[in-house]
C-alpha cells in the first residue's frame, strides 16, 4: 500500500481518507486549518498524519476534497510543489440551485486545474459522481474516472481497486466536463426518488 494525500477536510475527505485508511494505505492531509486538519488525522487514525499547507505532498497521489471555486487556487498555490503528482479532482461545478453545471464543454474544472498545474503533474477527474456517505459505507462500488497520461491512469485505478471499487475510465480530459454533467445527472436521481444513497453503475460485459 502506500501513502494517500488529501487536500481538504470536509466531508469528502473524510470518507476518502476513511476508505483508504481501512484498506491499508497512509493517509496525509493538508489544509489551511491545521486544526481541523489534526481533528480529522486522529479521527481517520490508522497512523493518518497532517501535512503543511502548499508544501510537497507525502503521496503521489492528491485529492483534491475542495470546493471547486477554490480548486484552481489550490493548485496554483502550491505550484512545483505538486511536479509529478496525479491531482485527482473531485469537484462538482453545480449551479447555485444544482440544477446544472457553470462548465462548459472544453472548460471543465479539471482542464483548469491542468492549465495551471506544474509540469509533470497530470489530472484525472473522479469520485464527483458517488455520494460522500456511499463512499465511506457501501462497497463494491464503481468510480467513473477520465484524464490524461495513461501511467496516471492506471496507478489511480490501481488505488481504486485497492478500495474495493471498480474504475471505469471513460476518456480523456476532454471527457471531464462530461463527468461534471453526469453529477448533475446523480443529483437528480437522488432528489426524484433514488435518495441520496444512490449510487452510478454500469452494467459492462
Amino acid at each position: 500500500m502506500t501513502t494517500i494525500s488529501i487536500i481538504g477536510s470536509g466531508n469528502m475527505a473524510t470518507a476518502i481518507g476513511t476508505r483508504a485508511a481501512k484498506h491499508g494505505h497512509t493517509v496525509e492531509i493538508m489544509s489551511r486549518n491545521t486544526e481541523k486538519a489534526q481533528a480529522l488525522a486522529d479521527q481517520i487514525g490508522n497512523g493518518a498524519t497532517v501535512g503543511t499547507y502548499g508544501a510537497r505532498p507525502a503521496g503521489d497521489i492528491v485529492i483534491l476534497a475542495v470546493l471547486y471555486a477554490g480548486a484552481v487556487d489550490v493548485v496554483a498555490h502550491y505550484g512545483d510543489a505538486l511536479a509529478g503528482k496525479t491531482l485527482i479532482d473531485i469537484t462538482n461545478p453545480f449551479n447555485a440551485d444544482g440544477s446544472g453545471v457553470v462548465t462548459t464543454a472544453g472548460n471543465s474544472v479539471s482542464q483548469q486545474i491542468a492549465a495551471v498545474a506544474p509540469e509533470g503533474a497530470r489530472v484525472v477527474k473522479a469520485f464527483n459522481t458517488i455520494f460522500g456517505g456511499v463512499l465511506a459505507e457501501r462497497e463494491p462500488l464503481d468510480a467513473f474516472f477520465a484524464g490524461d497520461g495513461a501511467e496516471a491512469k492506471a496507478e489511480f485505478a490501481a488505488f481504486l481497486q485497492s478500495l474495493g471499487i471498480r474504475p471505469l475510465d471513460v476518456g480523456g480530459l476532454e471527457m471531464t466536463y462530461f463527468l461534471e454533467s453526469a453529477g448533475i445527472l446523480l443529483m437528480g436521481v437522488a432528489r426524484n426518488g433514488g435518495g441520496f444513497d444512490a449510487a452510478l453503475s454500469a452494467d459492462v460485459r
